[in-house]
């Protein structure tokens, strides 16, 4: 038996060592075949890739020449039809009885207290039963800032047959002279007027502006006024509301505004200058008993100077008893130089203007 098998047992070694040997022969053939697969699977998509279709964009205008007047046909009847339609829709709108002012008392206006409703539907006069669409509401707006009392108007549409009217009124500051009649100016310069039972009623308390005429041009008046706002709102800085107490203000020289102001009974003239309006103000008011005194007839101040000031007397009228009858004769005014703190430094001004009769107003 041992005989038998052993042969078996070689042949069997053999087989196995074989089927190895095929195992790795195979192993290597797949791979070499695994390979060659991935480089062709490279060629194959590389191949693929390259004769790949690339889309073409075509235009919109067609190629053909029915194709071209199909589209030009399409591209008018559009336009016609949009046009079709706009012109329908402009003489619905136009035409339509609805759209139409049909009374003043589609005009709302608002703001209004100085100005009258009526002074206001002047503007619209040729707009009652005029379409709404078409009524020129830039060319309105700037008719009512026309009206001095107007300082900023809007007017607006609104759908169907109205029409809103709102202003923004000026606002006075002080008193101006025209002639015999006194009138009303704002910070612009603009000079308003109003009657004097209207005036009344409105108890404004202004200082009277001397140097605003209606005759200026209305840059020329706003640039004096700005001048008039920095003096009061100087005079005021101090918190004594010192502006009440000012019956009138000269601002026709810009390098030397002048106010009158009251002291027992009767106006001074305070010449100021162009600056350091509230400190010449109070340095004034410490001096003035003292001037006073010493002055008894004192018409004039003039804070100009840095370290003296000018007085000016009024003129006063005697009784010549040279004279027939006893006629009244006028004297010179005398003229002092008085110190502002310590002692007068400078020479003598120049004479001050004569002072102004006018007195504070009040409506």
């Amino acid at each position: 038996m041992e005989q038998f098998y052993r042969p078996a047992a070689a042949s069997t070694a053999r087989a196995k060592v074989a089927q190895e040997s095929v195992s790795e022969r195979s192993g290597a053939r797949r791979l070499v075949e695994q390979a060659s697969g991935e480089g062709l699977d490279r060629e194959e998509e590389a191949f693929l890739r390259a004769r790949r279709r690339v889309p073409v964009r075509r235009g919109l205008i067609p190629t053909s020449r029915v194709g071209r007047i199909t589209a030009a046909a399409a591209v008018v009847l559009a336009i016609a039809a949009l046009v079709l339609l706009a012109i329908g829709v402009r003489n619905f709108f136009r035409d339509d009885p609805r759209f139409r002012i049909g009374s003043a008392s589609s005009i709302q206006i608002m703001g209004n207290s100085q100005v009258t409703r009526t002074e206001l539907l002047s503007v619209f006069g040729s707009d009652l039963g005029r379409n709404i669409f078409f009524i020129p509401l830039r060319a309105r707006r700037a008719a009512l800032e026309q009206l001095p009392w107007v300082e900023h108007a809007t007017v607006m549409r609104l759908l169907p047959d109205q029409l809103r009217v709102a202003i923004i009124e000026r606002t006075p500051v002080a008193f101006v002279r025209h002639g015999n009649t006194v009138g009303l100016v704002d910070a612009h310069g603009v000079l308003l007027q109003l009657p004097p039972v209207a005036m009344a009623a409105k108890h404004y308390s202004f200082p009277v502006v001397s140097g605003i005429s209606a005759k200026d041009p209305l840059p020329v008046r706003a640039a004096r006024m700005h001048l008039y706002q920095q003096f009061i709102s100087d005079l005021d800085s101090g918190g004594a509301k010192v502006s009440t107490q000012l019956s009138e203000v000269d601002i026709s020289d810009p390098e030397d505004i002048w106010a009158l102001l009251p002291a027992q009974g009767s106006d001074i003239q305070v010449h100021f200058g162009d600056s350091d309006f509230l400190a010449r103000y109070r340095s004034y008011r410490q001096h003035l008993a003292e001037w006073r005194q010493q002055y008894p007839h004192l018409a004039s101040v003039d804070m100009r100077y840095e370290n003296q000031v000018v007085l000016d007397m009024t003129q006063q009228k005697t009784t010549d008893p040279a004279q027939d009858g006893g006629a009244i004769s006028s004297s010179q005014g005398h003229r002092a130089e008085a110190p502002a703190a310590k002692h007068a430094t400078h020479p003598p001004a120049k004479p001050a203007a004569k002072p102004s009769k006018a007195g504070r107003e009040k409506g």
